[in-house]
């Protein structure tokens, strides 16, 4: 899963604004130094605490060619995490119907795949039989 940024030039330094996220932003002195403050930048802001709602936009992939964007990858955990939330808003479940789906005891156990979390290849296993369509290769990108 990979976002993208604007970057802009001011005198002696960069400074980045996420297309799909906008206010995720950051600045550097030089552009190299920038995209390691994206890195950082981006995991801290889609690593949502626990128990909120937050729903993140998905990235947007046609703006992979483009020369004046960066494209930052997202650490793979809060990848999985947020594919498993928007893939359950989206097919209109709760946390109790994914459970039950993916034959998990409690809601606790579904609830954790929805923050930064390292599933098992058992967990991602049940994850692929309840939802054959999950994209799970997009946490690699």
């Amino acid at each position: 899963m990979r976002y993208h940024f604007n970057v802009y030039r001011e005198d002696n330094s960069y400074w980045a604004d996420g297309i799909e996220l906008p206010g995720c932003q950051t600045q550097a002195d030089t552009k190299e130094e920038l995209v390691e403050q994206l890195i950082d930048v981006l995991n801290l802001y889609l690593d949502e605490p626990a128990g909120t709602n937050m729903v993140f936009p998905l990235p947007d992939y046609s703006l992979e060619s483009k020369s004046e964007i960066l494209s930052i990858s997202v650490d793979s955990k809060i990848a999985f995490s947020i594919l498993m939330r928007q893939y359950r808003i989206s097919h209109r479940m709760s946390q109790k119907q994914a459970m039950e789906s993916m034959g998990l005891r409690n809601r606790n156990s579904y609830a954790r795949l929805e923050v930064k979390c390292n599933p098992s290849f058992e967990t991602v296993n049940k994850v692929r039989q309840a939802f054959p369509d999950f994209p799970i290769f997009e946490c690699f990108s």
